[in-house]
């Protein structure tokens, strides 16, 4: 008979609220879909539902990327009581990816104001149609964006777009350009990104950010330092 699979997630309570134990010895897209499946599927247990509760994230000796954070971030925004308030790995920082040129901003980008940014950018709110922002890196929006985005301005390839909603009047990455085709869905939830694939801009759900850009996946021969 064969070994039982080890859990990718496993949740257990403390005093100051709950801890997730995200093994660090499976691909992160499957652990993500654990956790994507229990956050939806646990309606029965009061903890789901109740008092706001503090959520610790425990990786093991996995760092994860930027965008891998955001992730895990809007899995949670499923249960609007449990709140993250820390990432840990053991001994180490949780972020593989940190640098000076990511910066995180707030506010509102309205109507005809263009925001620009040298690197990374994580946006926390919205970008309105007419509004613009301009990264010479990647740029995520905890928000909706609704107006144009330019990520990768000077030529940088790599770059990515994502967004909790991901209603553009139009993406830029490098010198490639793309509006929105008509068969987007505006019923469609949870956190998109768009890249660049042989030339073209795709767009796909957040934890597809693994498979199809794989170097920004946080890799297995990284985690011991």
């Amino acid at each position: 008979m064969g070994k039982a699979l080890k859990p990718g997630v496993t949740i257990k309570g403390t005093k100051d609220g709950l801890l997730f134990f995200l093994d660090d010895s499976r691909p992160f897209s499957a652990v993500l879909n654990e956790l994507k499946y229990k956050l939806e599927h646990h309606s029965a247990s009061q903890i789901w539902d109740g008092p706001e509760m503090k959520v610790k994230i425990k990786l093991g000796q996995r760092r994860i990327t930027k965008p891998e954070e955001i992730a895990v971030r809007e899995l949670f925004s499923i249960r609007k009581n449990l709140i993250i308030h820390e990432f840990e790995s053991d001994g180490m920082p949780y972020l593989a990816d940190f640098e000076p040129g990511i910066q995180m901003l707030t506010g509102t980008v309205r109507s005809g104001q263009v925001l620009t940014h040298t690197g990374d950018l994580l946006f926390l709110g919205d970008v309105n149609p007419g509004g613009t922002i301009q990264c010479t890196g990647s740029i995520y929006v905890l928000g909706a964006l609704r107006g144009l985005a330019h990520a990768g301005s000077k030529g940088d390839e790599t770059a990515i777009i994502a967004a909790s909603v991901l209603r553009p009047t139009q993406l830029r990455i490098a010198d490639v350009i793309c509006r929105p085709p008509d068969q987007w869905d505006e019923s469609e939830v949870g956190m998109r990104f768009a890249c660049l694939a042989d030339n073209q801009i795709i767009v796909e759900k957040m934890h597809h950010l693994s498979r199809i850009r794989p170097d920004k996946e946080w890799k297995e021969n990284s985690k011991k330092l």
